[in-house]
């Protein structure tokens, strides 16, 4: 059976791209939803909200933004619809809603889809248990178009929970971001943001262990959206056999 595929969001940049994969992965698309004045790619149609693109879809993929997260989060769930969820910026309460609908639906949430940031992900955890944060300070520096709303990037924000997970720390008690004027000293153990924003930029993320004696960067860049939008179609082709639960992007990377 082909899978029948819906995307919140498929006016937008990634919807175009991913209307795209979504054809050479030989899936159905049943449509989607999007921005009123947007273009909506070619062949593809408008459903006229996410209840009725849940109900007529096998999973939808959303690329959308974080004001649609816990409206989106209760349509699939009462439709039980998995869900791939893309959006960044989500709030806490954003995610606690996406958290609730995992219990219903199977769910993947991930701050990005690439394969080679996701091994980043990974190795920023295993560096981070193995360089002691009283020795080796942690500064995470992100670089993106500048039409992005919001920052720190969810990239980055996904690079520094790894990074606090190695440590055995919440990365809420240790975040410095934003630095302007007379701070003081960095504190001990803090994970730093750095936020660039200009031009085009897909998407550069570096993580960066300093310390006296050396310095360990960790870079990834992303020079094309569309490795962002095949990851998300393999998530939906991944997701649609899994029992309900909320996973991530390694979680499809080493299951497949």
């Amino acid at each position: 059976m082909i899978l029948r595929i819906g995307i919140a969001g498929i006016t937008g940049r990634m919807g175009h791209l991913l209307v795209e994969e979504a054809g050479a992965a030989g899936l159905d698309l049943v449509g989607g939803i999007g921005r009123a004045g947007e273009p909506v790619p070619q062949g593809a149609v408008l459903l006229a909200d996410i209840a009725a693109l849940a109900a007529a879809s096998a999973v939808v993929v959303d690329f959308t933004n974080a004001a649609t997260a816990q409206a989106t989060a209760s349509a699939l769930a009462q439709a039980g619809t998995p869900w791939v969820l893309g959006t960044s910026g989500l709030s806490g309460a954003d995610e606690a809603a996406v958290a609730e609908a995992a219990r219903r639906i199977p769910v993947v949430y991930a701050a990005n889809f690439s394969a080679g940031v996701n091994l980043v992900l990974a190795l920023a955890e295993r560096m981070a248990a193995a360089l002691p944060s009283d020795t080796y300070d942690a500064e995470i520096v992100e670089m993106h178009h500048r039409q992005k709303v919001d920052a720190p990037s969810g990239t980055a924000i996904a690079i520094g929970r790894a990074v606090a997970k190695g440590r055995g720390v919440a990365l809420a008690d240790v975040t410095e971001s934003g630095r302007h004027g007379h701070t003081g000293a960095r504190k001990p153990g803090a994970i730093g943001f750095a936020a660039l924003r200009g031009g085009q930029v897909v998407g550069e993320h570096t993580l960066l262990f300093a310390a006296g004696t050396e310095h360990i960067a960790l870079t990834h860049r992303a020079f094309d959206r569309r490795t962002f939008a095949s990851g998300a179609i393999r998530a939906a082709r991944w997701i649609v056999t899994r029992p309900p639960g909320l996973y991530s992007m390694m979680d499809v990377i080493e299951m497949t």
